[in-house]
């Protein structure tokens, strides 16, 4: 589903937001099966989170003409027992849902697990005992799918906690995450200049207040801290949510060149 979403997205950005149902369905038939036609895939398009929606006139991406102040963004640490989902598993999620600048909603749970390496606990301070009458992974998994719904998903270093719960839902039989990715690290080196980016660092350098670092829940509220202050140094020509998302993965050229032309108007 990864290459539906990046197809469609792309396709989107050429054309302003918008795909008549034509040109929808000559993208997305070439992923089609025998039991998922165009339409069903619309559906699992949706429950995936990935922010299409159907009007009288075809397909738009919705976050191409919300505005980021508008916009949920699902900020998600999460603790795991390795470095590698097809070997390891999730232990602990954090997540805050943030709109206008405000938490509107929290999710945390620890999650069932057999096995905790030394290292780990010593890391996280998170013991055995506490996973072992822990909610299961796939009732976690589901409650946190629920939780993220269509909002952003945003981590710092977004990568790890979006490919390693990817693979948990896929592996669960929850589809695979359709969400937008916006990731705190990127963002951070284009709106500010510190040393580091690390989150302690950050945490530490900006007063963020938050105490504990490396446990799910306080790691997603200091990214959510964070995000603030990074949209508040966000240049002017960054209105909409998929403005956003391309200028945290832009180039000092363009956005250069974005200036420039900002300026002249």
């Amino acid at each position: 589903m990864q290459k539906v979403y990046e197809e469609l997205t792309a396709a989107f950005r050429r054309n302003s937001g918008r795909l008549s149902r034509a040109s929808y369905e000559r993208i997305v038939s070439k992923y089609t099966t025998l039991l998922e036609d165009v339409d069903t895939l619309f559906i699992l398009l949706q429950a995936s989170g990935y922010p299409i929606a159907e009007d009288g006139k075809g397909f738009i991406l919705e976050t191409y003409f919300r505005p980021y102040q508008e916009q949920k963004f699902c900020v998600i640490d999460i603790e795991t027992n390795g470095s590698k989902p097809q070997n390891s598993q999730v232990i602990e999620v954090g997540a805050v849902m943030l709109q206008g600048g405000k938490i509107i909603d929290r999710f945390e749970s620890f999650v069932e697990c057999a096995f905790l390496p030394e290292y780990i606990t010593k890391i996280t301070g998170i013991e055995p005992i506490d996973l072992l009458d822990a909610p299961s992974r796939v009732s976690v998994l589901q409650e946190l799918r629920a939780f993220l719904d269509d909002a952003v998903f945003v981590a710092h270093n977004a990568n790890f906690d979006y490919g390693f719960l990817n693979h948990s839902f896929e592996r669960f039989g929850l589809g695979s995450i359709g969400n937008p990715k916006l990731c705190s690290i990127d963002l951070a080196k284009r709106t500010i200049k510190s040393e580091k980016y690390g989150l302690a660092y950050l945490n530490e350098t900006l007063s963020l207040g938050v105490d504990i670092h490396h446990r799910a829940y306080s790691d997603a509220l200091t990214t959510a801290k964070l995000l603030n202050i990074l949209f508040d140094n966000l240049p002017s020509y960054v209105k909409t949510t998929d403005e956003l998302l391309r200028f945290s993965v832009s180039s000092q050229k363009e956005r250069n060149s974005r200036t420039k032309l900002n300026n002249i108007k």
